[in-house]
């Protein structure tokens, strides 16, 4: 697979007027290499000629972990990596460079090539990586079932009194039981905290009437889960039922919009039309879903203005939310494949409001 993958992008770089790639941390590396690197200042790239042998550059104590069929150049403390791999690059051509490289690394380049002309490699690295290959689509498949069943099984999790800290650790516990290798984010938030959709879980306590967003995520060889369902104890607060069954409409709405040959733009617009039809589209904050695969967001975004086609394997989120400062907030989300006859929802988990003790 990494070779096929090499080729796959040095006939892109061709076709691009690219003459070579360089890549460091982020998941373009394990894309192309199986091999995810830390974030150090030490610096892990890959060298990929449009012709000519691709090589790894990593620091010599990182060295026993790489697994990979790319020829490994490990590097030692006192050596110069930066002007090793400048050696192996094109002194006067295009150097795409991966969009995670950090900005020294990149300037020391700079330095050592200064006639050569360095661009973005994100827009090659992305039409490789946004249509998804099956074994691939089966990793998010897998990752999907595994938090449909937390999802399900946290009905029986006593929220009340406890913190959302606690909870939080108690979704990431039965997370990583699943089979997941990691948990990437686990959100618990209630009552008004619910109306931030990216809020980090406190020391607040769970009481009767409130409304719990959890959104939570992780990996699965490599690749992401991600899902919201929403959890009250007790009666739900004033107003909250009713404007749940809207997002319940819009979230089923926009993913029975997916298909091949829609714009990313126009799945948003479903959703949006109904909730703003509803009265509450000034909560709805953010766009409607991303893309997911080695990354937990990527491309293709779904948001008004992006006209991007969707194609047959494509997956993202389809996640509408409303949120109300000060009172709560809501969102539902699930993991979606664009597929030839439609749609293929990988979450199967219930889409209806739990309520726990």
């Amino acid at each position: 697979m990494t070779m096929e993958r090499l080729e796959a992008t040095r006939a892109e770089m061709r076709r691009r007027g690219i003459d070579a790639l360089l890549v460091s941390v982020g998941s373009d590396l394990p894309y192309l290499t199986t091999y995810r690197a830390f974030p150090l200042e030490r610096i892990t790239a890959l060298v990929l000629p449009v012709d000519g042998d691709p090589s790894l550059f990593v620091p010599t104590l990182e060295a026993p972990r790489v697994k990979t069929t790319v020829a490994v150049v490990p590097w030692d403390e006192t050596d110069d990596p930066v002007g090793r791999m400048a050696g192996l690059l094109p002194a006067r051509g295009t150097i795409a460079v991966g969009d995670q490289m950090w900005a020294s690394f990149l300037i020391a380049f700079q330095r050592h090539l200064p006639e050569a002309s360095f661009v973005d490699a994100e827009p090659l690295m992305t039409s490789l990586r946004v249509i998804k290959e099956p074994g691939e689509i089966e990793a998010l498949r897998d990752a999907a079932h595994g938090v449909d069943r937390v999802a399900d099984e946290l009905i029986d999790v006593r929220f009340s009194g406890r913190t959302e800290r606690e909870i939080s650790r108690t979704v990431t516990d039965m997370t990583l039981a699943t089979g997941h290798e990691s948990i990437s984010f686990a959100i618990v938030a209630s009552g008004p905290n619910g109306a931030s959709p990216h809020h980090e879980p406190s020391d607040r306590v769970i009481r009767d009437g409130d409304a719990i967003v959890v959104d939570f995520g992780g990996r699965v060889r490599g690749y992401g889960s991600d899902t919201t369902r929403m959890y009250c104890v007790g009666t739900p607060p004033d107003g909250f039922e009713d404007a749940y069954a809207v997002l319940h409409d819009a979230q089923k709405a926009a993913v029975a919009a997916v298909r091949p040959g829609v714009t990313a733009e126009s799945i948003d617009a479903v959703a949006r039309t109904i909730i703003d039809d509803a009265g509450y589209g000034e909560a709805f904050i953010h766009r409607l879903g991303h893309g997911i695969g080695l990354d937990a967001h990527e491309q293709p975004y779904l948001v008004e203005g992006n006209d991007q086609v969707i194609r047959a394997g494509m997956a993202f989120s389809i996640e509408p939310g409303i949120y109300l400062p000060n009172r709560w907030g809501m969102r539902i989300e699930d993991i979606v494949v664009a597929v030839d006859s439609g749609v293929d929802r990988l979450n199967r988990s219930s889409r209806a409001l739990r309520f726990v003790d």
